[in-house]
């Protein structure tokens, strides 16, 4: 802790005579850039957690995180269900038939990815129900065709709920007629809003009628399963796989969302180094100050050494001013950059809407996701404190060595 003179002398000194007022804008310079830089990296590191944290319980909560599929159909698949569910890291299971194909309404085309589900096991392993605007996966049950579409979809083809559309496979049957795509006609009983990603792409209908389309018997292609942690997926779809090797095949989020997870991760790593720099520049121009500051004030060091002072006062003195401009600095950045996290998505969706711009359409959400973690705060404070505390060991060592009379006698 500092002695009591030395907080009060380092206090005086933070104020530069009016001659040198230069010495307090480098210092106030300091202050600002410190302040900035801190209140930049805790809002920017808080949108990073937001992508991540979206892209874990949007993108991942509707693709499957770990999947075993089989070459053929599994007319079994609660018996591998129940054996899969045994593994701890398995959460929930869910049975699913996969199909791609193209749906038709007033004039429109568009390709879509669609998954037979049982709605019972789905809820478990899909975001899906709670995301529902209109009607419901409860209406998914095998026999009636019905069908549930993401919300960008759905205005795309101009439907409402109940209107009839048509999806056309990517196989052809023969007929009297000749070979004809096979269709067939399903009634809009859902309508689900995640992403505009996820919503222009996923649609489900239930696993019993995807079977009769593909005209497999009765069954599932494959299981899909929700876990306890994410990053554990690839190691739990092989143990999955391994109860039948000969006719399951592992897969996995990392080997489809993968890539964009880890971009997330690569760019919170660099964009957070990047804006710690302005951080360490601020700790260099309190360097840059306290060392004119040393300058200036060398005639009152040698006095003061002169009255006994000894050279762990006259260190305290100089470190006391670096503190000061650390403290205020990371204080007023740590509350700006508070603020700034909790309202940033309020601020720009704002910014967004008022002004008509599509600030987010390059992005799997349409907004702007923030999440404040006090983890961060703490790491980038504690950092801030401490560049601060460092920068003044120079200067404070330098002023300790000033010998009284070789500076006194220029005086």
């Amino acid at each position: 802790m500092f002695r009591p003179l030395a907080l009060f002398i380092g206090l005086r000194y933070t104020r530069a005579e009016r001659s040198n007022r230069f010495i307090s804008f480098i210092s106030l310079i300091s202050m600002i850039g410190l302040t900035l830089g801190v209140a930049v990296l805790i809002t920017v590191l808080s949108v990073m957690n937001g992508f991540d944290r979206e892209l874990k319980s949007r993108i991942l909560g509707m693709v499957p995180q770990a999947t075993v599929v089989s070459s053929e159909i599994i007319s079994d698949w609660e018996g591998l269900a129940d054996e899969i569910k045994k593994d701890p890291e398995v959460a929930a299971v869910a049975p699913f038939i996969q199909l791609q194909g193209m749906l038709t309404s007033n004039g429109q085309v568009s390709g879509i990815m669609v998954t037979g589900i049982e709605p019972d096991y789905e809820k478990d392993v899909s975001i899906i129900n709670d995301h529902m605007v209109e009607g419901s996966i409860d209406t998914l049950q095998s026999g009636n065709f019905n069908i549930v579409l993401g919300e960008e979809m759905v205005q795309s083809l101009g439907l409402q709920l109940g209107d009839k559309v048509t999806l056309v496979l990517p196989e052809a049957s023969p007929s009297p007629a000749g070979v004809i795509p096979r269709f067939k006609r399903f009634t809009l009983t859902g309508i689900f809003t995640i992403s505009p990603e996820v919503d222009s792409l996923m649609a489900f209908i239930p696993m019993g009628d995807g079977a009769t389309l593909l005209r497999l018997p009765e069954g599932a292609q494959g299981v899909r399963m929700r876990l306890d942690d994410i990053f554990t997926a690839p190691m739990v779809a092989e143990k999955a796989a391994a109860l039948a090797p000969q006719q399951l095949f592992p897969n996995d989020w990392t080997q489809t969302h993968g890539n964009l997870f880890g971009a997330i991760q690569m760019e919170k790593a660099m964009v957070g180094l990047l804006l710690f720099l302005i951080i360490l520049v601020a700790a260099f121009n309190i360097v840059s100050s306290l060392v004119m500051l040393v300058t200036d004030k060398k005639a009152d060091i040698a006095i003061l050494k002169t009255f006994g002072a000894s050279p762990r006062l006259i260190t305290q003195v100089f470190m006391v001013q670096g503190v000061v401009i650390g403290v205020i600095g990371t204080i007023a950045g740590t509350v700006l950059g508070v603020i700034f996290a909790l309202t940033v998505s309020d601020i720009l969706g704002f910014i967004n809407q008022s002004f008509g711009l599509h600030l987010f359409d390059a992005y799997f959400i349409n907004y702007l996701p923030s999440q404040l973690r006090l983890v961060d705060v703490v790491l980038i404070t504690g950092s801030s404190f401490i560049l601060s505390f460092l920068a003044t060991i120079y200067p404070a060592r330098r002023a300790a060595k000033i010998q009284p009379a070789q500076t006194l006698r220029y005086e």
